[in-house]
């Protein structure tokens, strides 16, 4: 028996069936997502630093370069002289001194008493009528009116942090770096001549009559 062939339902049948009305397009949800999210943070980073320094650099630097590529019958001469003559002295004092006084204060308040009378739910005074029973006032329609999915995030997070620093540095120092280079080079010649001459002479005196000091004083006072 085809579709077509189906007899129409009578009046009485169409009295037996039973409708749900549906909800409106608004309250139909697929995702209901409800996020509260409470952090509180509190830093603090004090930092104190110091630095003293002394310091003397020399760095004379002499090169000379000869080259010769992909040439014939050619001649590359590199000649380099230095004469260095460095003297360096350090007459001095280097103190670096750092105090340091922290007082950090992270303790969060507490919480107010919850006030449990105003929270507490009112009593379900409906009592049910005789011969009905409490389930006859369950809607038919209620399961259609909330979200096929339900998603209820509550995070409340409080972080303290807290990294007093204290830093002292002190240096003394004498650099000297004299450099001396000569470069000569034939690539791909015949009957080519290179010749690369260097001479250095270097004289270095270095004299550090100082004191170089560091000193750091940290108080940390932190409640949290």
């Amino acid at each position: 028996m085809t579709d077509s062939t189906m007899p129409p339902l009578s009046a009485e049948e169409l009295a037996a069936e039973g409708t749900t009305a549906l909800p409106d397009k608004e309250v139909i949800s697929l995702l209901d997502l409800n996020a509260d999210l409470d952090i509180g943070l509190d830093a603090a980073a004090p930092i104190d630093l110091a630095v003293a320094a002394n310091a003397n650099v020399a760095a004379p630097i002499d090169a000379a370069v000869g080259a010769n590529v992909l040439s014939v019958g050619s001649e590359a001469q590199a000649l380099s002289d230095q004469g260095v003559l460095i003297d360096q002295g350090i007459t001095g004092e280097a103190v670096a001194e750092g105090g340091q006084d922290s007082t950090i204060d992270q303790a969060d308040a507490a919480p107010a008493p919850a006030d449990t009378a105003a929270q507490a739910p009112a009593a379900d005074s409906t009592v049910p009528v005789d011969g009905a029973s409490s389930t006859d006032a369950v809607d038919a329609g209620g399961s259609l009116d909330g979200p096929l999915l339900n998603v209820d995030v509550d995070l409340a997070a409080d972080l303290d942090l807290a990294a007093p620093i204290a830093g002292a540095v002190a240096a003394n120092a004498n650099v000297a770096a004299p450099i001396d280079a000569s470069v000569a080079g034939n690539v791909g010649s015949i009957d080519s001549d290179a010749v690369a001459i260097s001479q250095q002479d270097a004289i270095i005196t270095q004299d550090i009559d100082a004191d170089a000091s560091a000193s750091t004083d940290q108080t940390s006072d932190i409640s949290q």
